[in-house]
């Protein structure tokens, strides 16, 4: 493996400093309650509603504000996502009577969690799509509680309009206007105005994602996951100017977003480079995609594919394309096994699965990926097993647990069993 453009080290932040910072909101929030949120949105948003739940009202106005091409679209993305998630939710089996052995019964049953929330960043874009990824799948699954939170637009005291419309339309049932590690926080422990769920997911800023993992165990998470990365295994037929809009659409998320190659083709590695510097200058957003290219981007070129692959899976990669000969993609497919989500030939951009595809775009990120899939309706769903036994499978049973309890040491254990023998010997 040869580097044809490096990328800077990530340096790591100061990680005890902003351990420190999210505590500290998030034991505000546990004492404080909506003062708190309200005294946050102030300071960050300039925001200054005392009520934080979105009235129907407000759901109404931002209707009118869309387009009638502009709800249409989201609706259309919203039926895709929906029917993937309809078509995962049918794959989820329940296992019932399922015997071992004579008289024991065992199962599992697919039961919904009860509540959930869905964090949806506001930032610099108004990130609706995200607010379909999260709802519509939650809502497909059962949960009986549907919320989501997503910060004001500065300034401001309302969600913009676009987010609020697509969480209406994912089915959410309460909206608040709250955001950061305090959003978490809130869900978390709960609030006067903001009742605790089961669970929170969706992506954030470093403060959210710290917020999720010092909540988590007092709350249900997706996953821990940081800036957005995709990478592409591509060969000499790929077309390097389709490679380079697919890496800067991701660089475009914020400056530490990743894009990075592995080819087997130096010509296309020096042809995607150059394509990269061109559409940089007739892109919008060229500001922060160019800080992100220059620092974190990277191109590698692979002696064979197999090489690409094995790199590909050690890496992780929350975005996954595989843009190669016809004749190599299944076999290239095949051995991939790390990853976020997969894209399938130069016809299949990763935005497709950002926006409209249907498949979810809340993924691992940073290796993740190695040991979990992303948000999914199995998400929101518990596989809670069940047994039960007859009384001449009870005895022929219980000596067997009683001995391996007694082999562990555990004798109260042991005797749980053998009182059971003993009352139905005698």
């Amino acid at each position: 493996m040869r580097v044809f453009k490096s990328a800077q080290p990530r340096s790591e932040a100061d990680i005890s400093a902003l351990r420190e910072t999210v505590t500290g909101i998030i034991n505000n929030v546990r004492e404080n309650g909506d003062k708190a949120l309200q005294d946050y949105n102030a300071k960050f948003d300039g925001c200054n509603r005392e009520n934080l739940r979105i009235s129907p009202e407000e759901i109404q106005q931002a209707y009118e504000m869309l387009t009638e091409d502009e709800l249409a679209d989201i609706k259309a993305a919203a039926a895709n996502i929906k029917a993937f998630a309809q078509a995962q939710k049918e794959s989820i089996g329940i296992v019932k009577d399922f015997s071992p052995a004579e008289g024991i019964k065992l199962g599992h049953r697919a039961i919904p969690v009860q509540s959930a929330c869905c964090y949806v960043p506001g930032g610099g874009y108004p990130l609706y799509s995200t607010a379909l990824m999260l709802g519509i799948p939650a809502k497909v699954a059962g949960v009986k509680r549907v919320t989501a939170c997503s910060p004001v637009i500065k300034g401001t005291t309302t969600i913009h309009p676009k987010t609020l419309v697509a969480m209406d339309v994912a089915g959410i049932d309460e909206i608040y206007a709250v955001g950061g590690a305090q959003a978490i926080a809130a869900f978390s422990y709960g609030t006067d105005q903001i009742a605790p769920v089961n669970l929170i997911v969706g992506p954030g800023n470093s403060f959210v994602t710290e917020a999720k993992r010092q909540c988590y165990g007092k709350v249900g998470i997706d996953f821990v996951a940081g800036p957005s990365e995709v990478l592409v295994i591509a060969d000499g037929q790929a077309d390097p100017e389709v490679i380079a809009a697919d890496l800067l659409a991701q660089s475009e998320h914020d400056r530490v977003a990743k894009g990075l190659v592995v080819t087997t083709s130096e010509t296309l590695a020096s042809a995607i480079c150059d394509a990269v510097e061109a559409q940089l200058q007739q892109l919008d957003t060229a500001e922060i995609a160019r800080v992100s290219w220059e620092n974190t981007g990277e191109v590698l070129i692979a002696d064979s594919l197999e090489e690409a692959v094995a790199y590909a899976n050690e890496y992780a990669p929350e975005h996954l394309e595989v843009n190669v000969e016809e004749d190599k993609i299944d076999e290239t497919v095949s051995a991939l096994i790390n990853y976020g989500s997969l894209f399938i030939g130069g016809n299949t951009a990763e935005v497709f699965g950002d926006y409209a595809s249907g498949t979810n775009h809340t993924l691992p990120t940073l290796g993740a990926a190695r040991y979990t899939g992303g948000v999914w309706v199995g998400t929101f769903i518990k596989i809670c097993t069940y047994q039960s036994m007859t009384k001449d499978a009870m005895m022929n049973i219980a000596p067997l647990v009683s001995r391996l309890a007694r082999g562990e040491g555990l004798i109260g254990h042991a005797r749980a069993a053998e009182i059971r023998i003993e009352k139905n010997e005698g």
